[in-house]
C-alpha cells in the first residue's frame, strides 16, 4: 500500500470513475480507494491496464459486451448491497465517470432503496476525454460553443428514442455519441434527414487512452465508410460537428502515448 493510504469504511460502497482508461489518469483519490477496498467490481470499460492492477482476489468482473457475456444489472445491485452488508469496504469500477452514461444513478438509487450508505468518486468522462487525446476540443471559440452528450445505446425496452436528432442537428453545436459505432449508420442519416449538412466533419475514435488507440475521420456523409476501412469497433467516441475538423490542422504536431496518430481511413 502507498504512502498515501486513504481509510474506506465497513459496509460502504464506493461508486468510482476509472476515467477514459489510461491508470496515469486515474484521479488520486480512485488510486487510494483501489488500494484500500476489500472488494472491487469492475467493467471492461475501465481498460486493461487498470484491471490488472487490481489483485485477483480482490476483484471481481461484472462487465458487459455489446452482443457477448454480460451480467444483469439486476445481480450487480444485489451483489453490492450483499457485499456491503457482510461488512466489507466496495468499490463499484466504471469506466470513464460513473454518473455519464454509466448507470451509476440506478446503483446509488438501489443503495439508498437498501439502507447501504455509498460515496461518488467523479472521474474524467471518455466523452471529452478521448477527442481531446485525438486532438479534437468538444467547444471551441471560432467553432462550438455548446456541447451534447448522447447515448448510441438506448435502452431496449423504450418503444422509441429519446434522442431527439432533429433538435440536435439544429443546435449548431458538437454532438458527441458514446457506445453508438454499430449505429453510426442509423443516427448520420438522421442527421442528414434533418438537414444537416453532408459535409459536416466527424471522427470516431476507438479506445480513447488505450494502448491500441486509433482514430478514423470523414464527414457526416463518408464516416461510415471510413468506419469500415479502419476497423473501429466498441469501445468508441463518435464526434460530429465543426471541431471535427480541426484535428487536421494539428495532427502533425500530435504527440501520443495512445496508438496511433496518423488517421486509419
Amino acid at each position: 500500500m502507498s504512502d498515501n493510504a486513504i481509510d474506506v469504511d465497513p459496509g460502504t460502497v464506493y461508486l468510482v470513475g476509472s476515467g477514459p482508461g489510461d491508470p496515469d489518469l486515474l484521479t488520486v483519490k480512485a488510486t487510494r480507494l483501489l488500494e484500500a477496498a476489500d472488494v472491487v467490481l469492475h467493467d471492461k470499460l475501465p481498460g486493461p491496464e487498470i484491471i490488472d492492477m487490481l489483485p485477483e482476489d480482490r476483484r471481481e468482473d461484472v462487465g458487459k459486451r455489446a452482443g457477448g457475456e454480460r451480467t444483469p444489472q439486476s445481480e450487480i445491485n444485489e451483489r453490492l448491497v450483499e457485499l456491503a452488508r457482510e461488512g466489507n469496504a466496495v468499490v463499484r469500477l466504471k469506466g470513464g465517470d460513473s454518473f455519464v452514461f454509466g448507470r451509476g444513478g440506478e446503483e446509488a438509487e438501489y443503495l439508498a432503496a437498501h439502507d447501504v450508505p455509498f460515496e461518488v468518486v467523479p472521474a474524467v468522462t471518455s466523452a471529452i476525454a478521448a477527442p481531446a487525446v485525438a486532438g479534437i476540443p468538444v467547444t471551441h471559440r471560432d467553432h462550438a460553443s455548446s456541447v451534447s452528450f448522447v447515448t448510441g445505446h438506448e435502452d431496449p425496452t423504450k418503444e422509441e428514442s429519446a434522442v431527439d436528432w432533429d433538435a440536435l442537428a439544429a443546435t449548431g453545436g458538437t454532438i458527441v455519441v458514446l457506445m453508438g459505432v454499430g449505429r453510426l449508420p442509423d443516427y448520420t442519416e438522421a442527421l442528414l434527414e434533418a438537414g444537416m449538412a453532408p459535409e459536416t466533419p466527424v471522427a470516431l475514435v476507438e479506445r480513447g487512452t488505450w494502448p491500441g488507440q486509433q482514430v478514423a475521420t470523414g464527414t457526416l456523409e463518408t464516416i461510415v465508410d471510413a468506419r469500415d476501412e479502419a476497423g473501429i469497433s466498441p469501445p468508441a467516441i463518435t464526434v460530429i460537428g465543426d471541431v471535427a475538423g480541426t484535428r487536421e490542422s494539428i495532427v502533425d504536431f500530435l504527440q501520443t502515448d495512445y496508438g496511433t496518430v496518423e488517421d486509419e481511413a
